[in-house]
């Protein structure tokens, strides 16, 4: 908060970003901070969802010389997207905060938009594939930045969110609190806004409903 206020250009690092902490318990596991973060006037936070999108986090933090920059890392092991379906690389997208990382081949509007940040987008990518796959046009976007993607263009923003789709589903191992912003009143959010639970990670995130199986029934329960 400090840097925020002075403009300092910062780069803090925090890592072990969500419930798949597991073993470590509730008390470990940061609901809401991620959001906090995000509440801080002129942080830029990014939660990249895999190496590429953190090579390109890395290179905006060292170039952002107006304010500090959060990078949000995990704990787990993640796929590269390209090995799952992504149509769009991180090259160049990171750094306008969302982009469409899958585009239905089924229509050319997509019937439903999943959004993922960090380890869900490989939820969220995974559950469009298969949707598409099934004949119901469905875009996955990463989000790796909030703050990043409101400086983009009204036009770009729409590009990526078409104000004519209602139906969006965000995926976050967090508190839920702010993602009506972008899935709108109609849309569903996953994630928790309760303490977590003490197990092993994948089975903490199975439990509160981090799945692609789950991503797939809320898209299909809004189309």
């Amino acid at each position: 908060r400090v840097g925020a206020l002075s403009h300092a250009p910062s780069i803090w690092i925090f890592t072990h970003d969500s419930i798949g902490l597991g073993e470590d318990g509730p008390t470990h596991q940061p609901i809401s901070q991620l959001m906090g973060l995000r509440m801080i006037p002129n942080l830029t936070v990014i939660r990249p969802a895999d190496a590429d999108e953190t090579v390109e986090a890395w290179r905006i933090a060292i170039e952002n010389r107006h304010g500090p920059t959060a990078l949000i890392l995990t704990r787990q092991n993640l796929p590269q997207l390209t090995s799952i379906g992504a149509t769009c690389t991180a090259a160049g997208s990171v750094q306008r905060g969302a982009y469409t990382v899958y585009e239905p081949q089924s229509a050319s509007t997509p019937d439903v938009i999943l959004i993922g940040t960090g380890s869900e987008t490989q939820l969220a990518l995974t559950a469009a594939v298969q949707l598409d796959s099934e004949g119901l046009a469905a875009r996955a976007v990463s989000m790796p930045s909030w703050e990043l993607f409101a400086t983009q263009p009204c036009q770009y923003r729409d590009s990526v969110l078409p104000p004519t789709v209602d139906a969006r589903v965000s995926v976050e191992a967090g508190t839920t609190i702010g993602w009506e912003r972008y899935t709108t009143s109609d849309g569903i959010q996953i994630g928790i806004d309760e303490f977590g639970a003490s197990a092993p990670g994948g089975e903490v995130m199975a439990h509160y409903g981090f799945t692609a199986a789950n991503v797939l029934a809320k898209a299909r329960e809004l189309l």
